[in-house]
């Protein structure tokens, strides 16, 4: 036995100290979740160096200028047409009221829309942190609206929404609890046929999620957070955390059902399939840090988040899951569930993955082309994949504030999305930019591409140096017309204007502008994360196996099931077919930072089942075994472990998919779609395909990647520990 390694000597100081190892752990996982209550979450405020918006950005800050927050409150007819003086009327008592409030700084008076049919009064608040300032100007709303039943009264703002939306990501995570740790029970319970040994892998995956948003939170201090980074702890936690412990408890449980102590078996446990752990947790940590290269905020949280929580997970199934299986010993079979453990129990030769394997076995080259064909057929729509950030028009239209937004900016078009112009100049050249800006201002009056309405004074620091100019445009943040008026604004008409002042920067800024520079920006980072990932997974897998043909393999394979995936994501989602099905409204577009970040995961993740199943065949070749007859053994005999690990990770993925946010439905998808088609097609169909036709070349290595042990490079490596016990998995 493998004595010597890590994982070993930490299930046995775990199993011989059993108490010791769960009080330690149950004590970090206590200090982790106080230390980020204590610290709290440092929200992103920058999203990094994406192109002209960024330089926008700087220009704005950099004249100080002093930016309340504003809420508007909008007053429509239900139905009908719109009575003005019940409008005015309210209209009155909502400014008399405002006034009144505390945290109020100026109350605009009420101004009717072009077409009569809203009025709208503007609440300019006084500066203060905390969305709490925003409550007392929604139930001052509330109650005008109660005194004018026959108007339809509602308070619409940026601090609003951001409160609605909070309060929606709130409902959503809890849903996500809620519907994913039943569903992996379920699933666990199917796999195991007893509640403790399915009760187990969940409470861990439990434990490592919480030290995991905790450490996210102090982590926050340097490198800040944005919104869904707890949603993909809890999505990679999940995922990660139950199908390691699954690993190691469907290995403890075989050893015992050979003969072995509690102890004894739970240190083969740790030698075999708490290495594939390590290994696979070293692969998605690895894969994650490629996260960073992208360089933006986004990217780098959603990094943290998910290197914390397989961290978290790694160690806690090494140390304290041996101390738990020590401790249960025969236990953990009990209660058992009569009917599903007397399937899981069966020493039976499985039916179902013989069969699937078949073709691969019996026409592997044939077998091969189809599936490869099929899953390009799938991945082709990513080819005409599209990249928007997710904006206000994208939120769910469940919330109130959501369904004042379209009102608002259906009468107020001006209201809606703006392109914000930012110029600096030195302050001699303040009459030049104001006239250029005049200039500016005039040219875009009869453009079809701009709001006729949505015409402001410019804003001019106190140095003189800075002015901004809001340009509205009538049409949605995500709608080619906007990006259209965007591109026109940048390339025709800053210049023709603007771009002729003397010493003069300029750049244009805003939701349309961040949108269209963090998708190219996504695209310019790809390749690189791509590269990075494609290298450092290699790398392991050349060092797992010492082969240099199954580490490409493995990069081949997972090419194929990302391409898939991408290509299911786009079908669904820049199509309306599925609008009904999944309850969201396409905006034509993937979300910007899904490619990047689907890809790594799934890089990470699919080392799971890869390092599970060709260990099994290596351990088949090592014994003397033909490459036919070990592929056909390997895959069937880890084929249960394998699925149960895929369907709880699906399983959970799926649930994202019911979410409210385009993001995180997007992200469900994706990831769900990428381990199914993973865990079967690629595993099942292609990987066996593959395997036969190569033969022993699968075990070619350079000299300097081969073992003293190993004498033919055709031949696989076959270290001590491989003598002694089965290899890892």
């Amino acid at each position: 036995m493998a004595r010597g390694q890590i994982t070993v000597r930490a299930a046995r100081w775990s199993a011989t100290h059993p108490w010791r190892a769960i009080a330690m752990w149950v004590v970090v996982v206590a200090a982790c979740f106080a230390l980020g209550s204590m610290t709290g979450t440092k929200e992103s405020k920058n999203e990094g160096d994406i192109g002209e918006v960024t330089r926008a950005d700087n220009i704005v800050k950099s004249g100080n200028f002093d930016d309340p927050d504003v809420e508007s409150v909008l007053i429509t007819a239900p139905s009908g047409q719109l009575d003005q003086t019940a409008a005015n009327k309210a209209a009155g008592v909502v400014i008399q009221r405002m006034r009144a409030l505390g945290g109020v700084a100026e109350v605009a008076q009420p101004m009717p829309s072009p077409n009569k049919d809203a009025v709208i009064v503007r609440v300019t608040l006084k500066d203060g942190d905390g969305d709490g300032r925003v409550q007392p100007l929604l139930d001052t709303t509330a109650q005008v609206q109660k005194q004018y039943p026959d108007l339809r009264i509602e308070e619409v703002g940026g601090l609003s929404i951001d409160k609605a939306l909070n309060e929606t990501l709130g409902k959503d995570f809890k849903r996500a609890e809620m519907f994913s740790l039943p569903v992996t029970l379920a699933i666990l319970l199917i796999a195991f046929g007893a509640l403790i040994a399915a009760s187990v892998p969940l409470l861990l995956a439990l434990s490592a999620v919480a030290a995991a948003i905790g450490l996210a939170a102090a982590a926050s201090q340097l490198v800040p957070a944005v919104d869904a980074v707890n949603s993909v702890i809890l999505l990679i936690g999940m995922a990660v955390g139950v199908d390691y412990s699954l690993f190691y408890l469907r290995r403890e449980r075989e050893e015992r059902a050979k003969g072995r102590g509690h102890v004894d078996a739970v240190e083969i446990a740790a030698a075999t399939s708490g290495h594939a752990v390590v290994v696979s947790g070293t692969a998605v940590i690895i894969s994650m840090a490629g996260l960073f290269l992208a360089r933006d905020a986004v990217f780098s949280s959603f990094a943290v988040g998910s290197i914390l929580v397989v961290a978290v997970a790694v160690v806690g199934s090494l140390t304290v899951l041996p101390a738990v299986l020590a401790k249960l010993g025969r236990w953990v079979d009990r209660p058992r569930i009569p009917f599903v453990w007397r399937l899981t129990a069966s020493k039976g030769q499985p039916r179902f993955w013989p069969t699937v394997l078949k073709p691969a076995l019996k026409h592997p080259i044939a077998t091969l082309l189809v599936a490869v064909t099929a899953l390009l057929a799938v991945a082709s729509p990513a080819l005409g994949m599209q990249l928007k950030f997710p904006g206000t028009e994208d939120l769910p239209r469940t919330t109130s504030v959501m369904k004042a937004y379209d009102r608002l900016t259906a009468a107020f078009p001006s209201t809606g999305t703006s392109h914000e112009v930012a110029v600096r100049a030195p302050a001699n050249e303040a009459p030049a930019v104001k006239a250029a800006l005049a200039d500016l201002m005039q040219r875009t009056k009869d453009d079809k591409l701009f709001a006729s309405d949505g015409l402001e004074e410019p804003r001019v620091s106190k140095d003189g140096t800075v002015t901004t100019l809001e340009v509205a445009t009538p049409y949605e943040g995500g709608s080619q017309q906007a990006r259209d008026s965007l591109t026109k604004l940048r390339k025709e008409l800053m210049p023709e204007t603007v771009g002729k002042v003397p010493g003069v920067e300029y750049a244009v800024g805003g939701f349309v502008a961040a949108d269209v520079d963090y998708a190219a920006h996504t695209r310019d980072k790809l390749p690189l994360v791509i590269g990075f990932v494609l290298l450092l997974t290699m790398i392991v897998m050349m060092v797992t196996f010492r082969s240099v043909v199954v580490a490409v393999t493995a990069i081949g394979l997972n090419l194929l099931s990302a391409g898939a995936a991408y290509g299911v994501v786009t079908a669904v989602f820049q199509n309306t077919w599925a609008e009904g099905l999944l309850h969201f409204r396409s905006n034509g577009a993937v979300v910007s930072w899904l490619p990047l970040f689907l890809f790594v995961v799934l890089f990470g993740l699919s080392m799971d089942y890869h390092v599970f199943v060709v260990s099994r065949i290596r351990e088949a070749v090592l014994r003397g075994v033909p490459t036919r007859q070990a592929v056909a053994e390997g895959i069937t005999g880890s084929a249960g472990v394998v699925t149960s690990a895929a369907a709880v990770m699906i399983g959970v993925f799926a649930v994202f998919a019911t979410l409210s946010t385009l993001d995180m439905k997007q992200l469900g998808v994706g990831l769900a779609v990428a381990i199914l088609i993973d865990a079967t097609i690629i595993r099942a169909v292609v990987l066996p395909s593959v395997m036969i036709l190569l033969g022993d070349a699968n075990w070619w290595a350079p000299k300097w990647l081969r073992p003293k042990s190993a004498k033919h490079a055709s031949t696989p490596p076959a270290p001590e520990e491989d003598r002694e016990l089965t290899p890892v998995g």
